[in-house]
Order: structure tokens, then C-alpha cells, then sequence
């Protein structure tokens, strides 16, 4: 019988507290560290590289980072910079190259001396990428010589050592790693698009340095300069729209805070606001941006008063009111930012809101009163938003059920299952009536819903949400979702835990998902953010081969198909059927090759860069028609999962 109050609990000792030595709490808790270990956590460990470099051109010792795609995994990273000190630490005893490598929180960034401004806080970026590479080599030039040190998982394999002379005046660090296959599982491996979308940005709050990226795997290379800082990235950001006014550019320093902003409206419905601090993009926002914000609806609403174009009747413009069709870009440099997390995805410096406030309203408050023309029309776009947001509430209130009784009121072509626990349910959203039949007869009734949608959607990007709210195909996407619209969305009313687009793999079904996409990016934002929008793939092909032991394949691709022929004995050995659209699969076919989990494939939608994605659905959706014509459209972003 167990005495004491612990029941049958295992002893517990002072011999069972575990010491973490070196970089081993790392590699035991990546998740800590870098965010994980998925393809996302695997692009980090790459930004944290170059972050160290950036902090070398705020510092003014750098003006040219290149990061290099080598094949197998490896990634080297080359900076002009000071080159990372290798003399002996003082306490240490060890080399300063060395200590930085391998010991999480060291770093020249805690005093202040070195760094005035940087993005590496903690000491602990580089090191963490050393502990999750399989290997890592760095070489420094500095001091004419040229020093190098190998490590192997976050181990040294023999000390610094000179390998050799620099070149005159050369100096610098290069940092080349591949990243550990026994930390960072599965078919992984680092795509150009998105890292050329974070050198991107972090070339237009840098000015001054250029980044260049260059993929030795496929032989692509770009680079990035902009001497116009964050205005540019304003107006790269609204090359596809109609602006209202030229961009106002606000940069000062206050109590040894850099603060810039830049702000232009648009004809767009949508906000398109994005934060950095320290040249880091804090994807959650924080105080920086809070402190934008309430500026620029403080500064509106005191103009229109002062201006008459607010009557006292008139309520003050809300913050939804003075964002619609807003670009703008806050940018800190702090001494000392603090972040939520390692990761850096939001700002808590409560100073910095107050600071933002002040630089903000004094510099686009002096715009408004002495560009009267220009203000008069960033109000009358205020004053159109704020009615068209009373008229979108009263349509939500006839499309959102409040009551329990309503709630179970669905539009009547969902064929509803019966789960109720939405973590087991799927919605199968479908296009036109003869795809709908097939998915009703073919899935499996217990956890598939199946939602047919007759014709094509209204394109959300060119609309408010008063006129999306009148399409009935909208209003039972909505109502089938049980979320809510707009401000009065909310994710514990979803009905389903997985929302599958369903389309024919054509022109119309590209457009159809393209469409339905842009209204899940725009208007229900984290269906995509918390990973419930998945992509279906139905077969392009149905492959059977002739005579005895006849066998059927189905094929995704024109190369999976012609591998399968090949295999199969060459054309003459099999029938082949193209299936032009869902409709054209009897339910049997669509249950086992597009609907059932055990065989199926499915694609997660997610947004690698929302900055990107942004541009990209206006530039496909938006209003201009020769940047569609121009672009090569790339895939929307997204990773399989079973």
C-alpha cells in the first residue's frame, strides 16, 4: 500500500533534475528556439543567419549580404561585415568565435557598445542553428587573416585556427550549414519564393545594403535594393491600386527610438498594415502598431471635425471606418525592443505605443492641413466606409443566427452529416450541381457535409462586405461555416474542422478556388491562419491496364501519368481517360480517390508571408488588368497533408 499522499507516483529526487548542458536544451526543445521543426522552423533557421548580418549593416559595417541555396540542404550565408571577433574571450578562455557558436546567450548585443541597434537580443539565434545542423563551418576574415571553425551538431571539431590571408581590406563572416535531418524530419527543404519575400523585406527597412539570393539547385538569383526604405515598400505594395494621395513618409528619433512610417490609402477595401522592429517582421503586431493605428484615426477624426466634413450629429469614425483601403508600413529601431517570444513575432515595449502616437499624428496631421484636397478625400472615403459598415452590419444580422433556434437554420442544398463534433467533421466545398450529386453519393455520410456552389462567387476583392453579404452563395457559405462575417466573426462557432475546396482541375475550377480563396484570405483570415482550409486533388488521369490481371491507377500529373504508361507497358498496353471535372467520376471513383482519408491527398492552405499573399490577390483579383497579364502566377502556398 502506498503511504503518503502521492498515490503510486514515482520517486522524485534530487538525482532526477536533469542539467541541460551546452546547446543539448536546444536540440531536446527546437520548438523553444526556432518555432518548431516544419519546413516554417527550417526557413528560420536561415532568417536567423542573416538577421546577424543585418545587425551588421545597422551598425554601419556592412552594405551586402548574399545567401546561397547550395544542393542537399546546405545554405551559406556571406556578409561584409566586421567579421566575428576570434581573440580569446577574458573569462572564457575560449575564442570569442567559438563562445558565440556554442553558448546560447553570448553575443556582443547585451552591452550596447557594439550594437546600438540589432535584431539578435538574445544571444541565442546562430548558436540555435548551429545545434539543430547536422554540420556547420564558419569562416571569418578579419584582422587580414581568414579563421575557420567546423562544428557538428552544435559540437567544435578542433579549434579556430587561421587558414589562411584576406584579401586587402576584406572583412566579413560566412556561415555555411545544413540542417539536421534528425531534428527537422520528412521531405523538407527551403523554397526561393519565401525567402526571397523576407530579404525582400527586410531590404526596404534596411536602406542602404543589398540582399541577394541565389539558388544553386535551379540556377535562379535575384537581389534587392531600395534607397527609398519603407516608402518604396509602400508603393511596391500598391503598384496594383488606385492610390487617393502621394505617400506620407514620417521619420524621426525619439529618446533614442528610430521611428518611420509611411501611409498611403488606396481604392481597396481591405487594410494592408505591416510592423518590424529592429528589421524583424513581428507578424502579430504589438505596440508599434497599436500606437499607428490609434494615431491615424485620432488625426482623421480631429481634421474632419475641425474641417466641418464631420457634422456634430455624426459619430466619430471607428478604427474599421479609418483603415479600409490603408497601406502602411511602421518601422522601430529600438536599443532595447522585447518581444513575446525567440520567435519575434510581437512587440511589448509599452513606450514605444505612446512614441508611435506622437511621431504619427504630428507628422500625418501637418499632411492633412496642408494638403486640403487630399485630406477631404481620405475623409470621404472614411465617411463612404462608415455607411457601408452600418449597411454590412444589418445584412450580417440577416445572415448570422444569434439564437439557438436559428443557428439550426442551413442553407437547404448542404447535405449536413451527422458528427457534431466539428474537430470530426469535414465540408466538402463543391462547384455546380452534377459534382455536388457525385460527392453526395460517394462520401461518407457520418463526418462529410458536402456544399454544392452553382456558378462562380462574387470576386471579394473588388467589394465591400454590404454587397458580398447579398450573394446567396456567400450567405450559405456562412451560414453552412457557422462562424460569422466580419466584425462579428468567431471561430467557435465553425462547424467543421476541415473546409476542403473541391474544384475541377481546369480553367474554371482555378478561377472558382482562386475566388473562394480570396474570400477566406480577406474575410475569414484564420480558417487559413489556425490550418483549416485544405485544397482537394482529385486524378487527372484514370489509367487501367489491358488483359489478364487488369489493374486501374489514377495519376495527379501529365509526368506521374507517362511514368505509369511506361511501367504499365507503354500506350498500347492501357486504356487512358482524361477527367475533364468532378462530374465526370462516378462516387465510387471520387470516395477513393479524392474523398477517403486513407487514400487521398489533400493540400493545407497556409500564408508563408501575408505581406506577399496581400500583393498577390489584388495583383490576380484587383481592379488592374495588365499586371495579370504580366505575372507568372505562382502556386498558392500550401504543404501536403494526408
Amino acid at each position: 500500500m502506498a503511504k503518503g499522499g502521492n498515490g503510486g507516483a514515482a520517486a522524485y529526487a534530487a538525482k532526477d533534475i536533469q542539467v541541460l548542458e551546452g546547446l543539448e536544451a536546444v536540440r531536446r526543445r527546437p520548438g523553444m528556439y526556432v518555432g518548431g521543426t516544419d519546413v516554417k522552423a527550417l526557413h528560420h533557421l536561415v532568417f536567423e543567419v542573416v538577421d546577424n548580418s543585418v545587425d551588421e549593416a545597422l551598425a554601419g559595417a556592412c552594405d551586402r549580404i548574399q545567401v546561397i541555396l547550395r544542393k542537399d540542404g546546405v545554405v551559406a550565408v556571406v556578409d561584409n561585415g566586421r567579421g566575428i571577433p576570434v581573440d580569446i574571450h577574458p573569462e572564457k578562455k575560449k575564442p570569442a568565435l567559438e563562445i558565440v557558436m556554442t553558448m546560447l546567450h553570448a553575443g556582443g548585443k547585451f552591452g550596447g557598445g557594439s550594437y546600438k541597434v540589432s535584431g539578435g537580443l538574445h544571444g541565442v539565434g546562430v548558436s540555435a542553428v548551429n545545434a539543430l545542423s547536422r554540420w556547420c563551418e564558419v569562416e571569418v576574415r578579419r584582422d587580414a587573416k581568414v579563421y575557420s571553425q567546423r562544428y557538428e551538431r552544435g559540437v567544435p571539431t578542433g579549434p579556430v585556427r587561421a587558414v589562411g590571408k584576406a584579401k586587402a581590406g576584406e572583412t566579413g563572416t560566412t556561415v555555411t550549414f545544413r540542417f539536421d535531418e534528425q531534428i527537422f524530419k520528412g521531405e523538407l527543404d527551403y523554397k526561393f519564393d519565401t525567402l526571397a519575400t523576407r530579404f525582400r523585406e527586410m531590404a526596404f527597412v534596411t536602406r542602404g545594403v543589398t540582399i541577394s539570393l541565389k539558388d544553386e539547385r535551379d540556377g535562379q538569383e535575384t537581389s534587392f535594393y531600395f534607397e527609398g526604405g519603407i516608402l518604396s515598400f509602400v508603393k511596391y505594395l500598391n503598384r496594383n491600386r488606385e492610390v487617393v494621395h502621394p505617400v506620407v513618409a514620417v521619420n524621426r528619433e525619439v529618446d533614442g527610438i528610430g521611428i518611420e512610417v509611411a501611409v498611403q490609402y488606396t481604392d481597396a477595401y481591405n487594410e494592408s498594415v505591416y510592423s518590424f522592429a529592429n528589421t524583424i517582421n513581428t507578424v502579430d503586431g504589438g505596440t508599434h502598431l497599436t500606437g499607428l493605428r490609434a494615431a491615424l484615426t485620432r488625426t482623421i477624426n480631429d481634421y474632419a471635425r475641425k474641417a466641418g466634413l464631420l457634422k456634430e450629429s455624426d459619430p466619430n469614425f471607428s478604427g474599421d471606418d479609418t483603415r479600409e483601403g490603408l497601406t502602411a508600413i511602421v518601422s522601430i529601431k529600438h536599443p532595447d525592443p522585447q518581444f513575446e517570444s525567440q520567435t519575434k513575432v510581437k512587440l511589448m515595449n509599452a513606450e514605444v505605443q505612446t512614441l508611435v502616437q506622437q511621431v504619427v499624428a504630428e507628422g500625418f496631421g501637418t499632411f492633412l492641413e496642408e494638403n486640403p484636397r487630399e485630406a477631404r478625400a481620405i475623409v470621404e472615403k472614411c465617411l463612404t466606409s462608415a455607411r457601408a459598415r452600418d449597411a454590412a452590419k444589418k445584412a450580417r444580422d440577416l445572415v448570422i443566427r444569434k439564437s439557438a433556434l436559428e443557428s439550426l437554420t442551413l442553407p437547404g442544398k448542404l447535405a449536413d452529416c451527422s458528427e457534431r463534433d466539428p474537430g470530426k467533421a469535414e465540408l466538402y466545398i463543391v462547384e455546380g450541381d452534377s459534382a455536388g450529386g457525385s460527392a453526395k453519393q460517394g462520401r461518407d455520410r457520418h463526418f462529410q457535409a458536402i456544399l454544392p456552389l452553382r456558378g462562380k462567387i462574387m470576386n471579394t476583392e473588388r467589394a465591400r462586405l454590404d454587397k458580398i453579404l447579398g450573394s446567396n452563395e456567400i450567405k450559405s457559405l456562412v451560414s453552412a461555416l457557422g462562424t460569422g462575417i466580419g466584425e462579428g466573426f468567431d471561430m467557435s462557432g465553425l462547424r467543421y474542422g476541415r473546409v476542403i475546396i473541391m474544384t475541377d482541375a481546369d480553367v474554371d475550377g482555378s478561377h472558382i478556388r482562386t475566388l473562394l480563396l480570396t474570400f477566406f484570405f480577406r474575410y475569414m483570415a484564420s480558417l487559413v491562419e489556425d490550418g483549416h482550409l485544405f485544397i482537394a486533388q482529385p486524378p487527372l488521369y484514370r489509367i487501367e491496364s489491358k488483359g489478364r490481371g487488369a489493374s486501374v491507377r489514377y495519376t495527379y500529373s501529365d509526368p506521374e501519368r507517362d511514368r505509369v504508361v511506361k511501367e504499365l507497358g507503354g500506350p498500347d498496353k492501357v486504356s487512358l481517360q482524361r477527367y475533364k471535372g468532378l462530374g465526370e467520376m462516378n462516387p465510387q471513383q471520387l470516395w477513393e480517390t479524392t474523398m477517403d482519408p486513407a487514400n487521398r491527398t489533400l493540400l493545407l492552405v497556409t500564408v508563408e508571408d501575408a505581406a506577399e499573399a496581400d500583393r498577390t490577390f489584388d495583383m490576380l483579383m484587383g481592379s488592374a488588368v495588365p499586371p495579370r497579364r504580366d505575372a507568372t502566377c505562382r502556386r498558392w502556398p500550401a504543404a501536403p497533408r494526408p
